[in-house]
């Protein structure tokens, strides 16, 4: 062999090796890593592995989380998928035209995607295929304002769902090409470019269903835009005495550029502290779903090999806190949204305890006690069962 070609040979099998190395989590800047790490969107498979032991040993907060899965109308092997061709959102939903059930099989995909890896009954992952089969059959649109929004809710959990059953499932897809073109043409391209001036709610759950959908198609250019997204639109949503005396803009805002724009893009909320978020003083039931989309950003690009958790610092920790703290009867300053702020954070907080607890070793006494005040943690527009996946899961 002329040594030329001995050199390209060797030379092409020392950079195939190393694509095939998984690399720590770094917080530098660039491209993403040459390989995915599958299943790596939102949950790995040694998250699993743990939490399934857990069930299985019927240790808690996991088996009671499991159980109550289980016992959910998501987990019904009679569940039947109501698909359609366009599905319109107006504003809260209204017209609601094929959203509550688009979000309602996205969230039953992925149940049952979790139901076949814990109990390896390949009932229900034929159900989970069942679903994804349905709406990729016919699904071409998503219409009217909400059409955004509505994408990313659907498109975060069908995207769990299809890594889960592509990457652990060893019987038939035969539509699994047909599934994965509808994340790329439908649902991709309504949430890669994020939402502009929209609350940060809006940004961080399109971008939550946009790394998920990335990593599922193994698509390098749609993750990192992912993720610029996030660095861009986080300091944006979660302010830092650190940001200086008001808040940034977005990354994709960048019309709002004085201090005034940017109080009444906050609620009119004028005095800032660490930890408060965008939409605080419009309620916590939004915030709550900016926060926790956010965290699911990070933790799957925690999977991918970039820490986003350690690019966040404080941000994180800090708007988790923020929130917790008056929803467990710390009360409401008088400058904070004129006195008075609407609660109900939601279920939300187990991913980001779990990082920074668990794996950091990181104290959030708080965080903690409002997170066991919510489990079991159900499911909710596009997020699922997450004291069963991240729990006291360490890995």
């Amino acid at each position: 062999m002329p040594r030329p070609l001995l050199l390209v040979l060797t030379l092409t099998l020392v950079a195939a090796s190393a694509v095939l190395v998984t690399a720590r989590p770094s917080t530098a800047a660039g491209p993403a890593l040459a390989a995915f790490q599958h299943p790596g969107v939102l949950v790995d498979k040694a998250q699993l592995d743990f939490a399934r032991q857990q069930v299985q040993a019927g240790a808690q907060p996991q088996t009671a989380a499991y159980d109550a899965m289980k016992a959910s109308s998501y987990a019904a092997l009679s569940y039947t998928p109501k698909p359609r061709a366009i599905v319109e959102c107006g504003s809260n939903s209204n017209p609601n035209y094929g959203c509550s059930d688009e979000r309602n099989d996205a969230l039953a995909a992925y149940t049952h995607a979790l139901l076949w890896y814990f109990t390896r009954d390949d009932r229900y992952a034929k159900k989970s295929i069942q679903i994804m089969d349905a709406w990729s059959a016919v699904l071409r649109d998503h219409t009217n304002s909400n059409a955004p929004l509505q994408t990313g809710w659907s498109g975060a959990s069908f995207s769990r769902a299809g890594e889960l059953i592509k990457h652990t499932y060893g019987g038939p897809w035969a539509q699994r090409g047909r599934f994965e073109t509808m994340l790329r043409d439908v649902y991709l391209p309504e949430v890669r470019n994020g939402a502009g001036c929209k609350n940060g709610n809006w940004e961080l759950i399109m971008t939550d269903a946009a790394i998920g959908i990335a990593v599922f198609l193994d698509d390098h250019a749609a993750f990192d835009k992912a993720v610029g997204i996030w660095r861009g639109r986080l300091p944006g949503y979660v302010y830092e005495t650190t940001d200086g005396s008001y808040p940034k803009a977005p990354s994709t805002c960048p019309s709002k550029d004085t201090r005034d724009e940017i109080i009444a893009y906050w609620q009119g909320q004028s005095t800032f502290s660490n930890g408060l978020a965008q939409e605080t003083c419009r309620d916590f039931g939004h915030t709550g779903w900016g926060l926790t989309a956010a965290t699911h950003v990070a933790e799957t690009a925690y999977h991918q090999g970039v820490d986003l958790y350690a690019e966040a610092g404080k941000r994180l920790t800090d708007g988790f806190y923020f929130h917790a703290r008056l929803e467990t009867g710390t009360a409401t300053p008088s400058n904070l949204c004129g006195g008075t702020v609407k609660k109900g954070l939601g279920a939300v907080t187990e991913i980001v305890y779990n990082h920074y607890n668990n794996r950091l070793g990181q104290q959030m006494p708080t965080t903690l006690r409002y997170t066991e005040s919510q489990r079991p943690a159900g499911a909710n527009y596009f997020y699922a069962w997450e004291t069963l996946t991240h729990a006291d899961n360490p890995r």
